[in-house]
């Protein structure tokens, strides 16, 4: 088994290809800037966020026509020079909710929220001194 994809139902998909695509700077698959779905990757890794229309998902799982309240998921990101990003990603919109801070001895963070209300977490991974 090999894990594909995190996919994420969306209710703007517009501004949500917008935030991954042009906020984050993740790279779309298809340049599907409509929907109703498009696979982003980071510039490394294997991993891969999906977006999809939430409405389209509905004519299937007829439960998912409601709207989604609350928080529904996380979304984890790793940066290696956090704070770099972070002025990056603010200054294309981004509005940082929390952080940069350290989370751990081993981890600092910054959260921020896409446009349909999903968590994002950065995170820069710190290297222990002996």
């Amino acid at each position: 088994m090999e894990l594909a994809q995190i996919r994420l139902l969306v209710s703007d998909f517009a501004e949500c290809y917008r935030f991954y695509a042009q906020v984050l700077g993740l790279k779309p698959q298809s340049g599907a800037v409509d929907g109703p779905y498009e696979k982003f990757s980071p510039a490394t890794g294997s991993a891969g966020i999906a977006l999809q229309d939430r409405s389209m998902m509905a004519g299937v799982l007829g439960e998912l026509s409601d709207e989604a309240t609350g928080h529904r998921s996380l979304v984890v990101l790793r940066v290696d020079d956090l704070d770099a990003y972070c002025e990056q990603i603010t200054s294309r919109g981004a509005t940082l909710l929390h952080g940069p801070a350290p989370m751990t001895d081993r981890m600092r963070v910054a959260h921020l929220k896409d446009p349909d209300g999903n968590l994002v977490e950065l995170q820069e991974w710190l290297l222990l001194l002996p």
